[in-house]
């Protein structure tokens, strides 16, 4: 292990209060490229944090939920962290999870959900017990969150500006091209259909060949109703990615459709993307491209 990678790894150990949004949480270190194990036994701990150190850079940002279920799985995990206090090569950070009893038995009752303490008693049972349990290693948390207040909304923006690198929110720009013919991606939320213009495919000598290549990308820009749609969608999208990246969103996949995912579309998702490489993380796929050659097969 290099003397300087004790800067590079980040272990984050989610803990706290059931119902104070531990859901939630993990969800969003997932989004900002955490490695996230949900419920991770303490007793694991010591052979997982071996395989982080042994695989170098590629766990070096991870965070672990751990869910209390009695004494004895609160006092490993004491131990466990006791231990990594005098480790090297890593600190871990604890982040805890808190409300009041109020807020809590509410949430317990909006779910009709059992406390997991508690499982046939009354929800304020558990939920003062556990609160007994996690009473020292609170007193350890670097950072505490009381959610009581807290939209899940709220609680994803306060970890994404805490923990990204950056101290901003991750949001990243997908701009994908599909075929129709080959069904409408599940994943997307803006889909837009280009059939309407001229079709490089009826051209015998670009029928073969793709959006990516530079004949077949001018024949389709070149089109007044193209550059008329291009002007109305990248205005559209000048007025709506703020808004969804305002409201939380990490990730929104805007999906170009021709018929067949391999000349318009194509061409108008490197074009949209290149429009907005320098306002936002955007990542360009085209889902359909290969499709010819794989049928030809």
């Amino acid at each position: 292990m290099n003397a300087g990678l004790v800067d590079d790894v980040q272990l984050v150990i989610i803990t706290g209060m059931s119902g104070a949004g531990k859901t939630v949480a993990v969800h969003s270190f997932e989004d900002l490229g955490f490695f996230c194990v949900d419920n991770l036994p303490p007793a694991l701990m010591p052979k997982f944090l071996e395989l982080m150190k042994e695989s170098g850079n590629k766990m070096n940002k991870v965070a672990l939920v751990m869910d209390l279920r009695g004494r004895e799985f609160f006092d490993t995990l004491l131990r466990v962290i006791d231990e990594l206090g005098d480790s090297t090569w890593v600190t871990p950070q604890i982040l805890y999870l808190d409300a009041d009893d109020a807020a809590l038995v509410r949430r317990y009752k909006e779910t009709r959900r059992s406390h997991p303490l508690a499982p046939v008693g009354l929800p304020l049972d558990g939920i003062t017990q556990e609160r007994s349990l996690l009473e020292d290693l609170k007193g350890r948390a670097q950072l505490i969150y009381n959610t009581s207040n807290m939209k899940p909304k709220e609680l994803r923006e306060k970890i994404l500006v805490e923990f990204s690198a950056n101290k901003q929110a991750i949001f990243t720009v997908n701009m994908m091209s599909f075929g129709f013919k080959h069904g409408i991606p599940i994943d997307a939320d803006l889909v837009f259909d280009v059939r309407f213009l001229p079709n490089p495919h009826y051209i015998d000598h670009m029928r073969p060949k793709t959006g990516l290549e530079e004949e077949v990308s001018n024949y389709v820009l070149k089109w007044n109703d193209t550059q008329k749609f291009l002007s109305k969608i990248t205005d559209l999208l000048t007025f709506m990615l703020p808004h969804y990246k305002r409201e939380g969103k990490s990730q929104l996949v805007v999906a170009i459709g021709c018929t067949g995912g391999q000349h318009r579309s194509v061409a108008l998702a490197e074009y949209i993307g290149k429009f907005y490489e320098k306002e936002y993380h955007i990542q360009v796929t085209h889902r359909d491209i290969q499709k010819r050659k794989e049928l030809q097969r």
